[in-house]
């Protein structure tokens, strides 16, 4: 027996098995023909906690949503290192409500039952039923962060040149397949050898019973007999048990297998579809560009539309089915304006867009509030004449290059944007640095709030300036160039509208930049934003994460809010489009009095105007005081309300309110686009010279950036290999610190991070939220021309 067993010896789980042989007799004895169903659920069991999509967690938490509604209940779901919640768990099959990415967020615990979630500026402040239950989210939490964050250091950077998924995922299941494959031999071969050498023993045995013995022997002869018939059907019993293991996981790979075939089939057909709609859209690009004069004619035509017409043929969005949305306004009910006349017995009823559209008559009431800022805004410093810098007023035009799109796009699909390598050809001149800056160029808006004495007037001043930051977006579809680490931008404007700005990208996976602002004019801006992007296949999201914080010098108002979703559209074929949608709560954290905007996603079979945005200004006592109308790429009013009143219910059941208005104020309107605006990728006159360069700015300034510089002046070849250069350079430079990191952590050293050089992470004392803030440095650095600390990136 000994020599028998010999060729089992590598499977030590087998011989455990069959050590424990009299201890399974007693059970198998009464029950012969039972099936090793016990053990076969346990491992199946086992199996289950193993697999990845086996760790999900779901339940009801009550999650902060804003100062009018508090604490609301929602469902949550925790899943592959994503939380995400939802109104109600039917909406898990339509809607997701928002999600974090755990691999990014720090968890942390207030009180008894409270948890405060914080990743890439974005805080969600939820509360549990008990602490028990605090206790049990906390746990899985800080599980599938870990999760995450392995599955997240696993990655390449390029994700371009990761293999597909489906590839990876056929493979190890194949793997898998062919490891109990391989076992099962193994046990059948023990399996044979035990039957053979048991029929042996008991032959040997039964030769020994027929010898004329003492009985005493006899009888301890038949107890090893029935222990060797136990030990046979004991093996018996563990080779049914994992040959039901095996057909299990082998029906469950078949459908694996079937719905892989599927999935590839239809990528297949997609692909195929696409290509040939691009092949379609290059040619009739071409057709276009042979009929010069009709290309006029159609842009003398768009031009008189001032884009508030689109295209008749534009696909409908699917944006609401994979658009994220948040609980800022959601229940907010629809409301009518009727504006009242200066005669209170003449009232003329009309909704919101037809005071929109009305005259801008100055209101001489002495209730109006706006007449003192007028007579202020006369008489201010800021209106004083001065020199300013003449500043360029164009750039080169833009080449005409033809690029094949889907062969670039079809393999980004649900992939992050900033992990994407891209040519120039889809950028602007621009880095992100100084899109973020370009918020400023209606900064007046700012320098008339902080001379207002009423905080609800001043906060409709800013509610305008919000919504401006917009205004260029509509024309603007392409990309700006991903900041380097450590990359800044300066915007130095003091002498001639009184403020500096100064841009730096902190971070680099997630990206995030940090934005500071300082105007002599009564305020500072500040913002850290972390954009996340994701490509649907027909449009692209763009997420903007992260609060932005104003504070008004004399008054001590400090005000709160965060950016909308922005989404392209026609990504692959038709003329690229920008929307906006989503809410705005802007929120003065002194007052608390608050200011709701909506932008209105474009529908086709809307009767609304296009990028219509609506908003009410409530004070502390959550009455409303002024309603705001206009358009994110036009112009924006407000109207005094004198008189609410509630109105006819919706088909949905929610009351209307009606408000009695002023004659409408226009608060901001919209610069027009230069000459010849569309051959320098549509930039407004600031942007224009936001990439002219200036003498003394730091060497890690934007405008220095040279596959930036090399686009702008039309070399696009030259600037794609540039770009790959600075691009592998910074590769190159993180591996550096990794391996610097694993270093220090083998010889017991404390590794320092990456640190920005003008920014610092502290935590917000108005919001307790961790943020970038400015530490100050860079202007006594640069007036001192002193850039010695300043890395080495382009």
């Amino acid at each position: 027996m000994g020599k028998a067993a010999a060729p089992c010896s590598g499977s030590g789980g087998i011989l455990s098995v069959l050590s424990a042989v009299p201890c399974l007799s007693c059970k198998l004895q009464p029950h012969k023909n039972r099936r090793m169903s016990d053990p076969l659920k346990s491992t199946v069991a086992a199996l289950a906690t193993a697999v990845p999509g086996y760790d999900t967690y779901k339940g009801w938490l009550f999650k902060w949503t804003n100062y009018l509604k508090g604490y609301q209940r929602r469902w949550f779901v925790l899943s592959n290192g994503l939380l995400s919640y939802y109104r109600t768990k039917a909406e898990m099959a339509h809607t997701c409500r928002g999600t974090i990415n755990l691999a990014t967020a720090h968890i942390d615990t207030e009180d008894s039952c409270n948890i405060v979630l914080t990743s890439g500026g974005r805080t969600y402040h939820l509360k549990a039923s008990s602490e028990v239950e605090r206790q049990r989210w906390v746990t899985g939490l800080e599980l599938a962060k870990a999760k995450a964050i392995r599955m997240m250091h696993d990655q390449s950077d390029d994700s371009g040149d990761e293999d597909p998924s489906s590839q990876s995922d056929k493979t190890k299941l194949h793997s898998t397949l062919k490891i109990l494959s391989s076992k099962l031999d193994d046990l059948n071969t023990c399996n044979d050898l035990i039957s053979k050498h048991g029929a042996a023993l008991q032959r040997s045995l039964s030769e020994l019973e027929n010898l004329r013995i003492p009985s005493e022997s006899g009888e301890k002869i038949k107890a090893v007999n029935e222990r060797a018939t136990l030990f046979r059907i004991t093996s018996n019993a563990m080779i049914n048990a994992c040959r039901d293991f095996l057909e299990l996981a082998e029906t469950t790979s078949r459908k694996w297998q079937r719905a892989l075939q599927y999935e590839q089939e239809q990528r297949i057909r997609l692909e195929e579809t696409i290509e040939q709609l691009a092949k379609q859209h290059n040619s009739l690009e071409q057709a276009c560009r042979e009929a010069p004069v009709l290309s006029s004619n159609l842009v003398t035509i768009s031009t008189l539309a001032k884009g508030g017409v689109r295209p008749l043929k534009v696909e409908t969005s699917d944006e609401d089915e994979e658009t994220e949305y948040f609980d800022a306004m959601e229940d907010t009910p629809a409301f009518i304006t009727v504006t009242r006349d200066h005669n209170p017995s003449r009232i003329s009823e009309g909704n919101l867009n037809e005071a929109g559209r009305s005259c801008h008559i100055d209101w001489k009431l002495d209730a109006h509030v706006f007449d003192g800022t007028q007579a202020k805004e006369n008489n201010t410093p800021g209106k004083e004449v001065m020199q300013k810098k003449k500043r360029r007023t164009r750039i080169p035009d833009k080449p005409n290059y033809s690029l094949n799109l889907w062969s670039i796009m079809k393999n980004c699909i649900g992939k992050e944007l900033s992990k994407i390598p891209m040519p120039v050809n889809f950028n602007e001149p621009l880095s992100m640095l100084q899109r973020l800056t370009e918020d400023l160029e209606y900064h007046e808006l700012l320098d008339k709030a902080a001379k207002c004495e009423s905080s609800l007037e001043q906060i409709c001043y800013i509610a305008a300036f919000s919504v401006s930051s917009y205004s260029t977006t509509v024309h603007r579809t392409a990309k700006p160039f991903n900041p380097l680490l450590g990359e800044t931008y300066e915007l130095d404007r003091f002498e001639e509208y009184g403020y500096r700005s100064l841009c730096e990208q902190v971070s680099h996976h997630p990206p995030a930049a940090a934005h500071h602002v300082y105007s002599r004019r009564g305020w500072t801006l500040w913002q850290e934003i972390t954009i996340a992007s994701k490509f649907r296949g027909k449009y692209l999201s763009i997420m903007p994460l992260g609060a932005i914080h104003l504070l008004f010098h004399s008054s001590g108002n400090h005000y709160v809010w965060r950016k909308v979703t922005s989404t392209v559209h026609n990504i692959i074929v038709g003329k690229l489009w920008i929307d906006q949608s989503g809410d705005i709560d802007l929120v003065n954290l002194k007052t608390k009095e608050t200011c709701q905007l909506k932008f209105t996603p474009y529908s086709y079979f809307s009767r609304d105007i296009p990028r219509k945005v609506t908003g009410v200004v409530t004070d502390c006592d959550n009455k409303a005081q002024y309603i705001l109308s206009g358009t994110w790429d036009e112009k924006m009013e407000c109207a005094k309300i004198m008189q609410s009143s509630c109105g006819n219910s919706t088909s949905e059941g929610k009351q209307k309110t009606v408000y009695q208005t002023l004659p409408p104020k226009l608060l901001w309107k919209k610069y027009p686009l230069l000459e010849n605006a569309e051959n320098m990728y549509c930039f407004s006159e600031l942007a224009l010279t936001l990439n002219e360069f200036e003498e003394g700015v730091a060497p890690t300034d934007s405008r220095l950036r040279p596959d930036q510089r090399l686009m702008e002046n039309g070399l696009w070849d030259e600037a794609n290999v540039e770009k790959q250069r600075l691009e592998e350079k910074q590769r190159s430079v993180r591996r550096r610190r990794e391996a610097e990191s694993a270093e220090a952590l083998n010889g017991g050293r404390v590794y320092e991070n990456y640190q920005p050089l003008w920014f610092e992470k502290k935590v917000d004392s108005a919001t307790g939220e961790m943020t970038y803030m400015y530490k100050g440095g860079y202007w006594e650095a640069k007036e001192k021309q002193d850039w010695k600390i300043c890395p080495d990136i382009f």
